[in-house]
């Protein structure tokens, strides 16, 4: 098992779909490479930027056996695995415990049926207790319509097998838990507008979406941090930040998907219930992110952060 400790930039990867939304597993090679080329040292396959929800069981057995081989150790790989049953979450979990390449399992609060803190407690428990995986809370509360409170994150960062957390809440939520954690306990921001902040208040880092178009910039961003340079890490998040909004103008990850596919890493339509952008949305999307109108209809650079380099 490789270990989260090093990591720092992960990129919760989307799920190319090809021919009659088929997962298409040469785009997701050719980006899987691009991505660690660029800066990520880590990933997030079936997250909620890769579909999940989408994919069967078996599509989601098959992605994480062939993404452990594209990635073959190269940097550590969390997959998600849960859902808002706990038996079925650790059944699920246990059978990915078997695929070579796979280090941790994701696991979300439970979406939809509203477990109270002290029913989050007992399912995450159960979930630690009996798999063989360690596993890291994924706490998203516009996605799944509960929140899980920082006291029940710190109560849990000290159960045996839970080694971390994806919080996507405030910083200041985000402070208590690095205050209050089990040393062991790795913290990661689930917002890509936290990137800076997070690692400067002492989180590992971000689980990304904005990644897969600004890696580069993002590991200049952390680069630039760890050498003392803040002013040019301040700079590059300022940057950085309403193209991350930008990415977030539609449902995830339609408008990344959009970006990708005009660069020729054929990442596909996404599954419905969600939509592809149109032509309209498309131009919004390259306005905000500083582009041409048509840009996203017509083949796109692979670097979009020349023009935050100027000055270096």
């Amino acid at each position: 098992m490789i270990g989260l400790r090093d990591a720092d930039l992960l990129t919760a990867i989307v799920t190319p779909f090809g021919e009659n939304k088929k997962i298409n597993f040469d785009s997701l090679k050719k980006l899987t490479n691009y991505l660690i080329n660029q800066g990520t040292n880590g990933f997030v396959i079936g997250g909620t930027t890769g579909e999940t929800p989408e994919l069967s069981h078996d599509e989601k057995i098959e992605l994480y056996t062939k993404f452990g081989e594209i990635v073959n150790g190269r940097v550590p790989v969390i997959a998600g695995t849960g859902s808002n049953n706990t038996a079925e979450t650790v059944a699920f979990t246990n059978e990915v415990a078997k695929i070579k390449g796979i280090d941790y399992a994701l696991i979300v609060v439970p979406p939809y049926n509203k477990p109270n803190q002290r029913s989050m407690v007992a399912h995450f428990t159960a979930v630690a207790e009996n798999v063989n995986l360690p596993i890291l809370i994924y706490n998203i509360p516009g996605r799944t319509g509960v929140k899980m409170n920082q006291e029940t994150i710190v109560q849990l960062s000290h159960v045996e097998n839970i080694k971390g957390i994806k919080q996507c809440a405030s910083l200041e939520e985000l402070e208590y838990i690095i205050d209050h954690k089990d040393s062991d306990f790795q913290v990661f921001t689930g917002e890509d507008s936290q990137a800076l902040t997070a690692r400067l208040l002492g989180a590992n880092g971000v689980v990304s979406v904005a990644s897969h178009i600004y890696s580069k910039q993002m590991r200049k961003m952390y680069d630039n941090l760890y050498a003392g340079n803040y002013p040019e890490a301040a700079r590059l998040q300022r940057w950085l930040t309403p193209k991350i909004a930008a990415l977030f103008m539609y449902p995830s990850p339609s408008p990344v998907k959009a970006v990708l596919n005009a660069q020729g890493f054929n990442t596909g339509d996404c599954r419905l219930p969600l939509v592809s952008l149109n032509n309209e949305e498309k131009v919004i999307l390259a306005q905000k992110l500083g582009l041409s109108d048509d840009a996203l209809m017509n083949k796109l650079a692979l670097d979009l952060g020349k023009e935050v380099e100027k000055d270096d």
